[in-house]
């Protein structure tokens, strides 16, 4: 293509944050809308890409684009998309435009005695410009340049988190201040940790490249068509090391037990949308690049180091199932679902069979779509009430019906209701890993009753029973917060149903990354015993008689 379609996706909103940015500050409005226009105009470029892509092709990567930049350190600006990636960016451009308008006050000036004021422009230009760097993170193919916008869009979320925080409970501004700032500054700790100790695993894999092909390279694709080759290889203590490396900092951003902690406090303390951002879409770098970097780069490796993998996963499943299930705070349960459902995202990806990886990449689509939807309506619920705690609501679907109903919902499919967009995703990750782990994959489904527990008692909690007193009164969803909801509610219903557009995207990447992992789906067990072959003989004996 003469056109260069994946900059002009991450080109698009950068400028958009630049042009609200730049709004004067007394026209709030005009930088709403703006962020508004910029969102929808990237996700008319994803679609191009969607409808563009070409599920027939072999090669590995589309709509590519290749230039030099830094030659002398092997740095080219390259870009390229599959059928994950391309669905990721979708998802990513999808969701941006809900999340601008449910946010649409959310950075309105604060009228406090210490006349603290919050910048709507700055608010929208630091959405504009996660979202950029996401999307040119899904479609770089050199390691270098996904690395610097991997740990660039850390920048703009420690902002969003620590400058425009959940306004909910009963705290003063300046100890709400204080629990944003410290929820800021963990989850930018613990992020630049893991990416430092990636940027060193880079550097070695640089290093590998330079001594044994004579010149340094960060391309993923001239890398893996030099281990095909055989002009590549990799001792195996050191490809295990930058294995670990790699993996180290995606399992930070995914976020996977015991490196997760940084989740709950960074989603409670930041607002409903931004909580969206972080979960639905940035923690989705991490498992994606599990995908493209860890199994496509260090194949061995990544065979070697399953076991544990997916005992991490076990435990993410169960660990933050369990700890939803105690939770008092609406946004906190949310936060350690999210944190289950991401332990089935990778216990799919490192089950290694085409079903569980399958499942794994449209779990991360249908998560997105169901978490958003849950977590914005619960915004919108606590913005109404001024509390995030479960026992302060009751009865609100005999008030606002439509909101308890939307709030369902968006319940239910985190609990992947059958009919709802996450069941058939849920459900390809186990059949995955019990083909190859069966035990494994029976113990993951105890992470479905927890779901469903902790689900449903929030719900009973806060929508049904007598009204509580606060709640009375309380206004059902306004026109603008119906047209954030209804199209997640209509995504999640239709591809509960008809999933297939998406999985046709999906499945030749995953097959790919499956002959790289050199791994294969195993047989199935057709065993029978001797007396059942007999008996099975003596009936056809009698059938021909």
């Amino acid at each position: 293509m003469s056109f260069p379609l994946l900059t002009a996706t991450a080109a698009v909103p950068a400028l958009g944050a630049v042009a609200t940015a730049a709004v004067p500050a007394a026209r709030r409005a005009a930088a709403r809308w703006l962020a508004l226009g910029f969102s929808l105009a990237t996700l008319v470029l994803a679609a191009v890409q969607l409808a563009r892509f070409d599920t027939a092709s072999k090669t590995p990567f589309q709509f590519t684009e290749s230039h030099a930049w830094i030659a002398d350190f092997g740095v080219r600006y390259e870009l390229g998309v599959d059928g994950i990636a391309v669905v990721l960016i979708g998802l990513t451009a999808l969701l941006v435009p809900f999340v601008v308008l449910a946010g649409w006050h959310d950075a309105d000036p604060l009228e406090t005695s210490s006349r603290r004021w919050r910048p709507t422009q700055g608010f929208f230009a630091l959405i504009l410009l996660v979202e950029a760097m996401v999307v040119i993170a899904f479609e770089a193919t050199d390691v270098f340049v996904f690395y610097i916008f991997f740990e660039a869009m850390l920048v703009p979320m420690y902002f969003l988190i620590g400058g425009f925080g959940d306004r909910a409970g009963p705290h003063t501004e300046a100890e709400a201040a204080g629990r944003r700032s410290r929820a800021a500054v963990k989850f930018l700790l613990y992020n630049l940790v893991g990416g430092l100790i990636m940027l060193a695993a880079v550097i070695g894999l640089y290093a590998v490249t330079a001594h044994q092909l004579g010149e340094g390279t960060f391309s993923l694709t001239r890398i893996v068509e030099a281990r095909a080759a055989g002009r590549l290889d990799i001792a195996t203590t050191t490809e295990r090391a930058l294995f670990l490396g790699f993996f180290f900092a995606f399992a930070v951003k995914a976020p996977l037990w015991p490196l997760h902690t940084w989740l709950p406090g960074a989603m409670t303390e930041a607002t409903a949308p931004v909580a969206v951002l972080i979960t639905a879409v940035v923690d989705k770098v991490g498992t994606f690049a599990m995908l493209r970097f860890c199994l496509q780069l260090f194949p061995d490796a990544s065979r070697w180091a399953t076991p544990v993998v997916l005992g991490l996963a076990l435990v993410s499943i169960l660990y933050g199932a369990l700890l939803a299930v105690a939770q008092k705070d609406i946004k906190r349960l949310i936060a350690y679902a999210s944190i289950s459902h991401f332990g089935f995202i990778v216990l799919g990806i490192f089950a290694m069979t085409t079903q569980g990886q399958s499942g794994a990449t449209l779990y991360m689509v249908n998560h997105g779509i169901s978490t958003a939807a849950l977590m914005l309506v619960a915004g919108f619920l606590i913005a109404r009430r001024g509390s995030r705690l479960i026992e302060d609501y009751g009865g609100v679907q005999k008030v606002a019906p439509v909101l308890a109903g939307t709030f369902l919902v968006g319940g239910l499919a985190t609990l992947s209701l059958p009919g709802l967009a996450p069941f058939i995703s849920e459900f390809l990750v186990l059949v995955g890993t019990f083909s190859r782990h069966p035990v494994l994959g029976a113990v993951a489904t105890v992470g479905i009753v927890l779901a469903a527990l902790y689900v449903l008692v929030l719900y009973q909690r806060t929508m049904t029973g007598p009204v509580a007193e606060p709640v009375r009164g309380m206004p059902d969803l306004r026109a603008r917060e119906l047209v954030v909801v209804t199209p997640l509610v209509v995504l999640l219903l239709v591809l509960g149903i008809y999933p297939k557009p998406v999985t046709d995207v999906l499945d030749p990447a995953v097959q790919h990354t499956m002959s790289q992992v050199h791994k294969g789906d195993p047989a199935p067990d057709v065993r029978v015993s001797d007396a059942r072959v007999k008996d099975a003989r003596v009936n056809d004996v009698e059938a021909a008689k």
